[in-house]
């Protein structure tokens, strides 16, 4: 019920989403962050598996995190009007084909817990969007690059599973996470104290896995 209540939070930031009310979008979608760290780890604690066989929570937790860190950050792209406008409604397209793609993929994660590939993130990739409104051209090829390096054989840094690092990773999760809630109460608009530490802890989290080999 926690994993379901993801879907919940889903619909309530597109419903926030075709309002215009991107700040409120994406604190359900930090919301939804929380829910789908935590559930894991709450399901182990206490067998869910083996108490309520008939429900994968695996298969839940897969839909719900699809709807949450791509579907509806796919509109949030297309809508936002930072994308050039001939490339808007592509750019959304793109982001969930490739999103869907990915979660599809057997292989998504290595057996030391790095993600392979772009991990679809893509709640994060409209949230830095949003914040740092870059020139139209820039922000369509982000969008292109790391759709494309959705299959290409690089490691990203899961926070909470890479053993490597695990403390510094956490730390500047927990750090991420305030920063980013501020940025959302200050309505996407927090200055540079809180945006250049956001971009640093996002360049860490990029370059960590980047500068490891893909076993």
């Amino acid at each position: 019920m926690l994993t379901a209540c993801g879907a919940a939070l889903a619909l309530m930031a597109l419903i926030f989403a075709t309002g215009g009310h991107w700040e409120a979008m994406f604190f359900c979608l930090g919301l939804a962050l929380i829910v789908d760290g935590v559930d894991g780890p709450l399901a182990r604690e206490f067998k869910v598996a083996q108490m309520l066989p008939r429900w994968s929570g695996d298969t839940l937790d897969l839909v719900v995190d699809f709807t949450t860190y791509v579907f509806v950050p796919g509109y949030a792209i297309a809508a936002s009007g930072l994308m050039p406008e001939f490339f808007a409604i592509p750019a959304g397209m793109l982001v969930v084909i490739t999103g869907a793609i990915y979660f599809a993929d057997r292989k998504m994660k290595t057996e030391d817990n790095y993600f392979r590939g772009f991990p679809a993130v893509w709640n994060l990739a409209a949230f830095y969007l949003y914040v740092l409104q870059p020139p139209a051209w820039i922000a369509a090829a982000g969008v292109v690059v790391l759709a494309a390096l959705t299959f290409l054989p690089v490691r990203f840094v899961h926070p909470l599973r890479v053993k490597q690092w695990r403390w510094l990773n956490v730390a500047l999760l927990a750090l991420w996470a305030l920063l980013a809630l501020m940025t959302v109460v200050t309505g996407l608009q927090p200055g540079p104290i809180v945006t250049l530490p956001l971009c640093a802890i996002a360049l860490y989290f990029l370059i960590a896995g980047l500068i490891t080999r893909l076993a």
